[in-house]
């Protein structure tokens, strides 16, 4: 494979005379057919929006999902390439701005390749049958005597033509509608190692982040808000602050009632970041602080602990649990406490805008351009055509930079100064100011029988839901919420499943693995507690738990299998050698969850030191 550089926009337009936006990838033009090299004035090749085809045979592949370490601008359209036959060293990828015409670009729930994948298998599959087409009327040949190989198609005689030979036949063809998929045992790309396109741009400190976008007379913004959730501005006081070199401006900004909208606050313009942070430091500003003002994370535990000591709402039951309990041999109870979470991914949240009269553009590492267009949308009150979002690399994300909050945030200071502005938050605002992974108490209660065998399950658990991000009010925990305890692979024949109250105080949200992350953990602790109870080894209690092979929730697209789980489960166990002789004060641990339609297994060695 040749060498895949990474090259300025300007030099790729000179080079192709193709303009496409920020930094992409090129190939080296060596790699091309002696007639595609000699090609001067480009015709491209649109089959679908994910593919364009130029006449010099340089192929560049639209990435519609946000980049944030997670590999997307690499394995999504691999795929396309992969059902081209295409050579991968003569792609570039432009990343997509958002739009609804590419479908969902929220990257977020492990969900770009298990929504996508059939999707960008169609639109290569798509070309290719296209160019296949093409070359069978250039030849005056069935199309069953061509086929795609590495960027030609080839002819059963042996001639070839190169893909870029093809596009002027090929753009004047109809898209088919149904065509041929390849056979997974043929798969090129997928499933390979295939360098990050990226990764040469990590390496050299070249590739752009959110942070690192700049624009002639761009400002640099620092927002003051308020330390009680959803509170507001009473008075304040811009003096101190006006007399810090590079301070230019001190502007109140609104909080906009909506999910992910602002939260409002003083914001503080300025010539530099760090003069912004230092003239923020210098407001003095009142608050009202509203109906939060006295919430407190140490009573607000003590509370949902309560409430999970009680009955509470039923979400699913099986059998009796109360016989299962009068006639169980031992019972097992135990409470679970987990608190807030903050995403804190490595890059701040951060965005730059620029608004001109009935237009904005803007460059933010957003997981969800679709939502800060919207949202954006909302507060101009202009056309969705009029609102460019324009994706950088992101810093991490999981799932905070899917809320855009901070990108209206610049939109609006954008608009009130009249120039580009680019927001940035600090560390400390990150925690104090973000989207809470949420709190919970969880209560869990089993009956085991002289056997050993788990007889009744109680599972009551009482969490801030994150619908109340978008339904104030909300204080029970959702459906999808309660499906990773009502789902649970455990083959007992009584189980109950409670939700108890948890009014919201925070800003909830998201964070990796979501809902999975309290669940998992309280389930398998307690699975071990269990397996000591029964006085039997943690591995092969949960087999016996998990019981036989079956489905667990048929309804589903995608079935959730116990012989799958079972089989991660005892090949994470054989790879880490569970059972072995270890030294004093080392010990085991094991967990299996099913989580995004994945099944995991872990097995860790922890050791004592010092008592500690």
């Amino acid at each position: 494979m040749k060498k895949i550089q990474n090259i300025s926009r300007r030099s790729f337009v000179r080079s192709i005379g193709l303009a496409s936006g920020g930094l992409i990838l090129a190939c080296n033009t060596s790699v091309f057919s002696d007639k595609e090299k000699e090609i001067k004035n480009l015709i491209n090749f649109n089959p679908n929006l994910f593919v364009q085809l130029n006449s010099d045979g340089s192929l560049i592949l639209v990435a519609s999902r946000s980049e944030m370490g997670n590999g997307v601008r690499t394995s999504l359209p691999s795929i396309i390439a992969d059902e081209m036959e295409a050579d991968w060293s003569k792609v570039s990828i432009q990343q997509a701005t958002g739009d609804k015409k590419y479908g969902d670009q929220n990257t977020d729930g492990s969900r770009s390749i298990r929504y996508l994948f059939d999707t960008m298998r169609q639109m290569g599959a798509t070309a290719k049958a296209m160019l296949i087409t093409a070359a069978a009327q250039t030849w005056n040949v069935s199309e069953e005597e061509c086929k795609a190989e590495n960027h030609f198609i080839v002819h059963s005689s042996g001639k070839k033509l190169g893909f870029g030979e093809l596009v002027e036949v090929a753009k004047t063809l109809e898209v088919p509608t149904d065509v041929q998929l390849k056979d997974s045992k043929n798969y090129k790309y997928i499933g390979k190692s295939l360098k990050s396109i990226d990764v040469d741009d990590y390496v050299s400190g070249n590739a752009i982040f959110g942070l690192d976008k700049r624009l002639p007379n761009m400002k640099f913004a620092a927002v003051a808000r308020c330390p009680v959730t959803f509170g507001t501005v009473k008075t304040f006081d811009k003096t101190e602050t006006l007399k810090i070199k590079g301070v230019l401006d001190v502007i109140e900004i609104p909080r906009i009632e909506r999910p992910f909208g602002a939260l409002g606050g003083i914001a503080v313009v300025a010539t530099n970041t760090w003069a912004a942070f230092k003239g923020r430091d210098a407001l003095k500003i009142e608050w009202n602080f509203g109906a939060n003002k006295d919430y407190d994370s140490e009573n607000y535990m003590n509370q949902i602990t309560k409430n999970v000591d009680k009955q509470g709402k039923v979400a699913k039951t099986v059998g009796n649990i109360n016989n299962a309990f009068k006639k169980g041999a031992k019972i097992i109870e135990s409470t679970f406490q987990l608190p807030h979470l903050s995403h804190a991914p490595m890059e701040v949240p951060n965005a730059v805008a620029w608004v001109q009269g009935e237009t904005c553009e803007v460059w933010a590492p957003t997981q969800n351009p679709q939502s800060a267009r919207d949202e954006i949308v909302a507060y101009l009150g202009v056309p969705e055509e009029n609102v460019t979002i324009n994706v950088t690399l992101l810093g991490g994300g999981f799932g905070r930079k899917s809320k855009s909050d901070f990108v209206v945030e610049a939109a609006i200071i954008s608009k009130a100064i009249n120039a580009p502005a680019q927001v940035v938050w600090s560390r400390e605002d990150d925690i104090k100011h973000g989207y809470y992974h949420t709190v919970s108490a969880q209560y869990m209660k089993a009956s085991i029988d002289k056997n050993g065998k788990v007889t009744g399950w109680l599972h009551r658990f009482a969490l801030p839901s994150i619908t109340s991000t978008f339904s104030p009010g909300v204080d029970y925990a959702a459906g999808f919420e309660i499906s990773s305890a009502s789902n649970i692979p455990f083959n007992i024949d009584n189980v109950k499943i409670e939700v108890g109250k948890a009014p919201a105080h925070v800003r909830i949200g998201w964070l990796r693995s979501v809902i999975n992350i309290p669940h998992g953990f309280s389930i398998n602790v307690f699975a071990d507690e269990l397996a000591v109870a029964a006085n039997k080894d943690p591995l092969e209690f949960r087999l016996d738990l998990i019981g036989e092979d079956r489905i667990v929730n048929p309804d589903e697209n995608i079935p959730f299998k116990t012989q799958r789980l079972k089989n991660v489960l005892q090949l994470a166990a054989k790879n880490a050698n569970w059972g072995k002789d270890l030294p004093e004060g080392h010990a085991q641990g094991l967990a299996v969850h099913y989580s995004f339609n994945s099944y995991v297994a872990s097995v860790v060695e922890v050791s004592v030191i010092d008592g500690k």
